[in-house]
């Protein structure tokens, strides 16, 4: 079916259902950002393939809501879709909501499926609209009955961690949880982020390409707690694993039923994720308390056991880039190399490292123009052919037993120009500022992001993505609830959290440059004043030198990057050949 016969088929099931708008969100009954092939619904739908964004039909006009990230990427997917791109004015915002109240009357009737939106989204949409007398649907599910080969939910093995890998056992980690629901006085809580769930069951699986996680959900109160999952996924060791550590199982679907039952005077709901079909599920007598989920900030501090294990995924991922970078730099002259055949080449160097699970996301390979599509992912219409000459910038990550890698390089293939030097020299001077600033504890991370865009920002030049997410224990790649972007996001950096630092800069046609590590933020010092925190890079990978215009840097920059590849030589050296080995001793000369 074309994407123009399936809008067809939505809107006459619109029709058929008194619905005058449908909105269809980028999500799941788990609310995440990767999806499994079942609920990538605006894929199936439109063709657009990003992580974020939201549709939204009328009878006569049917368009993509999403941010920069995406807006030359949906250009090309959306056309002869029958979607049209609508740019974002402001990253995850729900804009569509205000473009439906000027478009409908009294009356008319907004619908979605509750499984598929956020409580937070299903209410920026109610909040927009029933003040104005239009109806809101939230239990309208049109895709099923038009999507026929749609695929099933995954049914990989799910399996557990011991606890020398993950640092804290599960029984500990609800100790936790249910400590911080009775300070708040809360009697229960529901768990649908599969993040969380993972986190706290110590549990992880194949459901979601790139995230080591397993669909399901999880209850618990001050007596009991269950893991709602898909019959057949676990095997008898580790359900009695779990059963020892206070927890029971019960099969996936039974979720949508035990919210119905709840029968604790109160509850803990995310409503950023928890889906509004869950929300709306719990009975009127119980009071939801809308909050944060715990074990979300709890997992973002990572402990000593997670630290040390992280650090060694490091030195593998180090080793795996060196050995790939060496080979591109070898091979790019003949002419074969595209941007696919590098990105295969690159996950094969990390698949030979110990304990390698998976790349951590779909990787960035941006040859020269591509490079300027901050999410860009070849196809085999985009695949580039490399040259012996350009910017090449290659973001990437892998998925190993102990733990989760996120980074980006960006190398010269040959004939480097001056203006590519200057803005490389001032994104890795913002990666720099970024990495060395010594911030009191209670710093939030739009002033981190301040102080990385400085030096961007006094060339007059910036950037529209974030500048870091946080990242998992051999978890997901982008993780909670700290962030480092330009919104006023009131959550604080704390100690023990593992975050990118990535400032970039995009020249739309030409090239786009991007230098991220990932940090741990740690405490330094306290005294009279307070408390002071800084910065720990975990990433070990060269940064290329032959692009820096040394009279753009100060000093303290400059012995920063000496020291650094220095760093980065002493730790990965030991593990390479000897060929090798001579390579990154000319990458990693002081300048």
């Amino acid at each position: 079916m074309k994407y123009i016969e399936k809008l067809a088929s939505i809107r006459q099931g619109m029709k058929e259902k008194g619905v005058d708008a449908y909105i269809i969100p980028s999500s799941d009954p788990h609310i995440s950002e990767y999806l499994p092939d079942r609920f990538k619904c605006i894929a199936w739908t439109s063709g657009f393939t990003g992580s974020a964004g939201t549709l939204v039909i009328t009878q006569d006009f049917a368009g993509l809501w999403t941010d920069s990230r995406y807006f030359v990427q949906a250009t090309e997917q959306l056309a002869g879709t029958g979607f049209e791109l609508v740019k974002l004015q402001v990253q995850g915002k729900a804009e569509y909501a205000t473009w439906l109240a000027n478009q409908l009357s009294k009356g008319q009737v907004v619908g979605f499926d509750g499984n598929l939106a956020a409580v937070a989204v299903a209410q920026a949409v109610q909040d927009e609209l029933l003040p104005l007398g239009i109806q809101v649907d939230g239990h309208v599910d049109l895709l099923s009955a038009v999507w026929q080969d749609r695929p099933a939910l995954p049914a990989a093995p799910a399996y557990l961690l011991d606890v020398e890998t993950t640092g804290q056992s599960t029984a500990d980690k609800l100790a936790a949880i249910r400590a911080k629901l009775a300070a708040k006085r809360v009697q229960s809580h529901f768990v649908s982020s599969l993040d969380d769930l993972a986190w706290i069951l110590n549990i992880r699986g194949n459901d979601v390409k790139c995230n080591p996680v397993v669909l399901g959900f999880l209850y618990l109160d001050a007596e009991q707690c269950t893991l709602y999952i898909q019959s057949g996924k676990l095997d008898e060791a580790a359900i009695s694993s779990l059963k020892a550590a206070g927890v029971s199982v019960a099969p996936y679907e039974e979720a949508f039923t035990a919210i119905r039952n709840v029968a604790t005077a109160n509850i803990l709901l995310d409503p950023k994720r928890t889906c509004f079909a869950i929300f709306d599920a719990v009975p009127d007598a119980v009071t939801i308390v809308e909050d944060i989920n715990p074990s979300t900030q709890l997992k973002a501090v990572k402990n000593k056991t997670e630290l040390a294990h992280t650090r060694n995924a490091m030195r593998k991922d180090g080793v795996a880039l060196t050995k790939f970078f060496k080979w591109l730099e070898e091979n790019v002259a003949s002419g074969t190399l595209s941007e696919m055949s590098i990105a295969d080449k690159l996950q094969g160097f990390r698949a030979a490292q110990e304990d390698f699970v998976d790349i951590s996301f779909d990787t960035i390979a941006g040859y020269l123009e591509h490079g300027a599509l901050p999410h860009y992912k070849a196809t085999e219409e985009s695949n580039a052919t490399l040259k012996a000459s350009g910017l090449l910038l290659v973001d990437s990550g892998g998925q190993y037993r102990d733990g989760t890698t996120d980074i980006t390089r960006v190398v010269s293939l040959g004939n480097i120009k001056a203006e590519e030097q200057v803005d490389y020299t001032l994104v890795l001077k913002g990666t720099i500022e970024g990495s060395t600033t010594v911030f009191p504890k209670g710093t939030r991370g739009y002033q981190i992001d301040a102080m990385t865009r400085r030096p961007l920002w006094d060339m007059f030049r910036n950037y529209g993505h974030g500048t870091g997410h946080g990242v998992g224990f051999f978890l997901n790649v982008h993780e909670g609830p700290h962030v480092f972007n330009p919104s006023a996001i009131d959550i604080p950096v704390e100690e023990g959290m593992i975050t990118s630092i990535e400032p970039g800069l995009y020249r739309e046609g030409k090239y786009g440059i991007r230098i991220e590590n990932l940090v741990h933020s740690k405490t330094i010092e306290k005294n009279y004043f307070g408390e002071f925190m800084d910065f720990e890079t975990l990433t070990i990978c060269y940064i290329a030198t032959d692009l820096v215009d040394k009279s753009l840097l100060d000093a303290k920059h400059i012995d920063w990057l000496n020291n650094y590849n220095a760093w980065v030589f002493e730790q990965l050296s030991p593990s390479l050949d000897e060929a090798e080995t001579a390579w990154l001793a000319e990458k990693t000369k002081a300048i």
